[in-house]
């Protein structure tokens, strides 16, 4: 199997890693700020006498990055479009990897007051405004070179850096938390994964500079110029699409946030969990997200992706009528099973996407419209559900939370419902 006639053109290997790679490099550098707002950056940059009050504020600048990212799709989108996908992922790698490894190097709140929150929030919107322009890219890098039959399998591995990434990030924050003291750890070992983002990085630009532009982009710039602004031939031609994306997207970005940075600062906060304990038993269940992954990658190439998404959504539901139960029984074991299964649904709601988006979009503008659908779908869907969910948990107990995802999965299974890419049967 190659990916093209040329033997010049990418290869099939290069294109598949540097598409896992560089989404690995993306997502571990977003997951290492929801794993320390989630248990450090509460008290280390937003004082305040109620320790759910900090960890709201934390959240909150979790959410910032949520905000930045369609800002961030329209520009790479715009360059994506227009020159390429290549230079457009370098250039977002780079952004996203600068912004991450400045967040080592932040005072706390007491060592320079509110300058040390407000710092933090602007890096935190330049990590959202490179992922803005990452995913997209990434994504048709994988799906512009897959053969025919193959774009569904091609399109899992941008997909697949998702759990990468939490399992480097979170891992490494598992080892810190086994060599340091919980002072060490607060005091300076938090800073430790942001520095550890620049080989990441390195490592992925490495990948990416080796490789050329996708046939379907050289193609489609041969045939006619690109689009002058790709955002306003998106909304004037294509907003069906983009819309109906958008709340496609939703309910894996609720499901994702619920389960991870919600369930962690439930899990260690209210439930009492030792934090390690904790971050353990997430390393284990996202291994079934990876497996989900790859499960629906095949049987969307089997059958079509929106179809698997339409069942990840209804997986969902069913993930949401357990979370109650088996999260509120308290139970170590039972919260374990809970994660696992509602990460599996996780990969069937998330996996897919990586070729059904661009497909909703002509080759001249699917840079722009699989980002913005994708990172506004994730303001709705993720931006503010852990700290939606953690308001729920404290005035309702975890009913109200279950019945969120729920909803979620609902307004993405009518999204899917109502739209067909141009390759659906």
């Amino acid at each position: 199997m190659t990916a093209s006639a040329d033997p010049t053109a990418n290869s099939t290997r290069r294109v598949l890693l540097a598409s896992l790679v560089g989404t690995a490099v993306e997502f571990y550098d977003f997951y290492i700020y929801a794993t320390a707002a989630s248990l450090v950056f509460g008290p280390l940059f937003f004082p305040s006498h109620s320790a759910s009050m900090q960890l709201l504020a934390s959240y909150a600048s979790l959410a910032v990055a949520f905000f930045a990212r369609p800002v961030g799709a329209i520009a790479f989108g715009h360059f994506g479009d227009r020159i390429g996908r290549k230079s457009t992922l370098v250039a977002s790698l780079m952004l996203m990897g600068g912004s991450t490894l400045l967040i080592a190097f932040l005072p706390t709140y007491q060592m320079a007051g509110w300058l040390a929150p407000a710092l933090l929030c602007v890096l935190r919107f330049g990590q959202g405004f490179g992922l803005g322009g990452e995913w997209g890219g990434a994504a048709l890098l994988a799906v512009e070179n897959a053969p025919p039959g193959w774009k569904a399998r091609f399109g899992m591995f941008p997909q697949l850096g998702a759990p990468v990434g939490f399992i480097a990030a979170n891992g490494l924050f598992l080892i810190l938390g086994l060599l340091l003291s919980a002072e060490q750890f607060m005091a300076w070992g938090w800073r430790l994964p942001f520095l550890a983002s620049a080989v990441l990085v390195g490592l992925g630009l490495w990948v990416r500079l080796k490789l050329t532009e996708t046939p379907a982009f050289a193609a489609a710039l041969a045939h006619e110029p690109p689009a002058a602004a790709p955002i306003a031939e998106l909304l004037k031609r294509h907003w069906k699409e983009t819309l109906g994306g958008t709340f496609a997207v939703v309910c894996c970005f609720a499901l994702f946030y619920l389960t991870t940075a919600f369930a962690l600062g439930y899990g260690a906060k209210t439930l009492g969990y030792d934090r390690q304990l904790f971050l353990g038993v997430q390393l284990f269940a996202i291994l079934f997200m990876a497996g989900g992954i790859v499960v629906s990658g095949y049987w969307s190439d089997a059958t079509t992706p929106r179809r698997v998404l339409m069942a990840g959504c209804a997986m969902t539901v069913a993930a949401g009528a357990l979370l109650p139960v088996m999260m509120g029984a308290g139970s170590l074991g039972l919260i374990c099973a809970f994660l696992s299964l509602a990460l599996f649904a996780m990969g069937f709601v998330y996996g897919p996407l990586g070729s059904w988006l661009p497909e909703l979009f002509p080759t001249r503008v699917r840079y722009t419209g699989a980002s913005m659908a994708f990172n506004i779908g994730g303001i709705i869907g993720g931006g503010l559900t852990p700290m939606a969910a953690t308001a729920l948990a404290a005035q309702g107990g975890l009913a109200p939370v279950g019945i969120y995802l729920a909803v979620a999965a609902g307004i993405s299974f009518v999204a899917l419902a109502l739209l067909k890419t141009r390759t659906d049967a």
